[in-house]
């Protein structure tokens, strides 16, 4: 996939009613650009020449835009970047040994592990946008795979201590901000902290209508468990649609295996060819349970309706007859219901699109100037 950075002629247009506030950014790791990287990417057109403090990066695999971020000791270890989740017991120690920012008036982390542990001034306030509170800590049973068997039960004792040290350092932030209404519940139940809601950015400039819609669905996504591709292969059997799936992963064997003849497999895709898929898909079949899904939102700049679930991202992303269909089961079945449903309902591509903006990139700095100059004028902790 092409690496994606922000127009700086988009970035000159905008106009702030006063100067950006100097700012510092921390990231958990800068390891590959995906979604949360593009969070990061945004914010350095909102704040022009922030210095980004991370763990441990790959420049190879990033814009030229993240390239010089500051890292912790971590980066000097072999082998870092290609094994990072494992390093994560020593995180809390890389970030509590990195020199704070100096000269700025806030701090802003991007996090979804230990970034909002990044050191702080005292007196400068901190802004911590948050894409989930620490999954491996707060939802091990969901996680456990990802640790070989026999060190399962060392893990679990490990997060149940970082349980109380993610509670502690969230104490020290100044506001909180979260990428969905899933994420801000998930804030306040562990936290016991507020979060305004803020969607991450959608390349909405990027992802457009255009061309012909056809009849065909539409899966995007890693082949992976809780992605549940499976779900979507099975739903797929006994309906007389076509359905392209696009993504790997370790279940791609078995659900090749499994599919029908109706059922396409597209391994790799540059964004040129994904908005294509978007575009003359009659539309998007998602069901996750994602803390925001942008995948989705995608879809939806592009025109395209979307199918998921009644959870998580979805249900700030689908609006039920006007955006896509929210499920209130989880089944092949249920799936099957809808798609059936959704090849006869056709939604309005324009009214799809326009509610897509508010998804844009342009929408998701302003939101964040504009938190971080109230921030500044008063940053008494929310």
């Amino acid at each position: 996939m092409t690496l994606h950075q922000p127009s700086p002629l988009s970035a000159a247009a905008e106009t702030a009613p006063h100067p950006a506030p100097r700012v510092a950014i921390a990231h958990d790791w800068l390891v590959r650009y995906a979604g949360s990287e593009r969070c990061v990417d945004e914010l350095l057109v909102a704040f022009p020449g922030a210095e980004v403090l991370t763990t441990m990066a790959e420049p190879s695999r990033l814009p030229d835009s993240l390239r010089g971020a500051r890292t912790s000791a971590l980066q000097r270890l072999p082998g870092a970047t290609s094994h990072h989740e494992w390093l994560l017991p020593l995180m809390p120690l890389a970030w509590r040994a990195m020199d704070p920012p100096a000269g700025v008036d806030a701090v802003i982390s991007s996090s979804h592990a230990c970034a909002k542990a990044v050191p702080v001034e005292e007196g400068t306030p901190h802004l911590c946008y948050c894409h989930t509170p620490m999954r491996y800590a707060w939802d091990f049973a969901a996680e456990r795979e990802r640790f070989p068997r026999g060190t399962r039960a060392a893990a679990r004792a490990l997060m149940a201590w970082f349980r109380r040290w993610d509670r502690a350092t969230a104490a020290r932030v100044t506001r909180f901000l979260a990428n969905s209404r899933a994420v801000a519940g998930r804030i306040e139940r562990f936290y016991g902290r507020p979060a305004k809601v803020v969607p991450p950015p959608v390349r909405t400039d990027f992802f457009t209508p255009g061309g012909e819609r056809g009849e065909r669905f539409l899966y995007v996504g890693r082949l992976t468990g809780y992605k549940r591709p499976d779900l979507v292969i099975e739903a797929f059997r006994d309906l007389p649609y076509r359905l392209t799936v696009v993504g790997q992963g370790a279940m791609a064997p078995a659900l090749r295996a499994r599919a029908t003849p109706n059922v396409e497999f597209v391994d790799r895709v540059d964004d040129e060819g994904l908005r294509a898929l978007y575009r003359s898909a009659r539309a998007m079949v998602y069901p996750v349970d994602e803390d925001f899904g942008i995948v989705m939102a995608e879809a939806q700049a592009c025109g395209t309706p979307v199918i998921s679930i009644d959870a998580g991202g979805a249900r700030d992303i689908v609006e039920p007859g006007v955006t896509g269909w929210l499920l209130r089961g989880r089944t092949a079945h249920d799936l099957r219901v809808a798609v059936r449903h959704a090849s006869r309902e056709d939604l309005d591509p324009a009214e799809i699109r326009a509610r897509a903006e508010r998804f844009s990139s342009r929408a998701y700095r302003e939101a964040l100037r504009a938190e971080v100059a109230e921030m500044v004028e008063d940053p008494c902790p929310v």
